[in-house]
């Protein structure tokens, strides 16, 4: 990849804009990290994130 990441949070996150979770597509990934910790990255394919999402609406 040769440019950035468009990053994205909730636009519920508050206007000062820490400790949200941010979401990036990276090339046929998403991408997750913490905007606190932005050089921690937990990436995972399509798939997975389809899984944890549906999961996180079940409940």
């Amino acid at each position: 990849m040769n440019r950035s990441p468009n990053w994205h949070k909730s636009r519920h996150s508050g206007p000062s804009g820490d400790n949200c979770v941010e979401v990036a597509t990276i090339d046929d990934h998403i991408a997750v990290r913490d905007s606190e910790r932005p050089t921690d990255v937990l990436m995972m394919s399509r798939d997975a994130w389809r899984v944890f999402v549906g999961s996180l609406q079940a409940s």
